[in-house]
């Protein structure tokens, strides 16, 4: 049952998620919570590794969750679902789309879709923004606290070597290694 469960939601959220793996965050954040499949703290965490793993985002998070809910068949089910509808789609819209790119209705279509899928991408931003910068909620003792303060220095650090296009592997890796020094840090006082 729980193996049809994965396959079925994450089928939904890749028929329904347009603009790239980003887009279905908030859809993978509802769905996930929902079923109970993991806590807020283990999907953030699920994110930062499918972010820094090599492949499609989308692909990297449904095999994670699948995994932690049902293990390896559970991680076929759901990355399947999730590629499944995107597969189908592609060689529909491939086969059309080169006919119908500039009827207006296409153009309308798609100059709709992006400003959505912008506001898609800004949802699940700042719900990652929350739940790591205040995930007890923001007031000024969440603010100043030693966790926060934290985060936000590693992200500022990251946040501006990426200004000076410092490659994202590097970017990931650095931001590894400060929180692990945070971390040593942490312990040590």
């Amino acid at each position: 049952m729980i193996l049809l469960q994965l396959f079925l939601t994450f089928f939904k959220i890749g028929l329904f998620t347009f603009g790239g793996g980003y887009a279905m965050l908030p859809l993978i954040e509802k769905e996930v919570i929902a079923h109970s499949w993991m806590t807020m703290e283990e999907l953030i965490d699920f994110i930062a590794v499918s972010e820094s793993t090599p492949g499609p985002f989308a692909v990297n998070i449904s095999t994670y969750i699948g995994t932690h809910t049902a293990g390896l068949p559970g991680a076929l089910f759901a990355t399947c679902g999730v590629v499944l509808p995107s597969f189908i789609i592609i060689l529909i819209v491939a086969g059309l789309f080169k006919k119908f790119r500039d009827h207006p209705a296409v153009k309308g279509v798609m100059n709709g879709l992006k400003p959505a899928v912008v506001g898609l991408i800004a949802s699940a931003l700042l719900s990652l923004v929350l739940a790591v910068f205040a995930p007890d909620g923001l007031s000024s003792v969440n603010v100043f606290s030693e966790s926060f303060l934290r985060s936000f220095v590693i992200f500022l650090i990251i946040f501006l070597l990426n200004l000076k296009k410092v490659k994202p592997v590097h970017l990931i890796l650095i931001s590894a290694a400060l929180g692990i020094l945070c971390g040593y840090l942490l312990e040590a006082l």
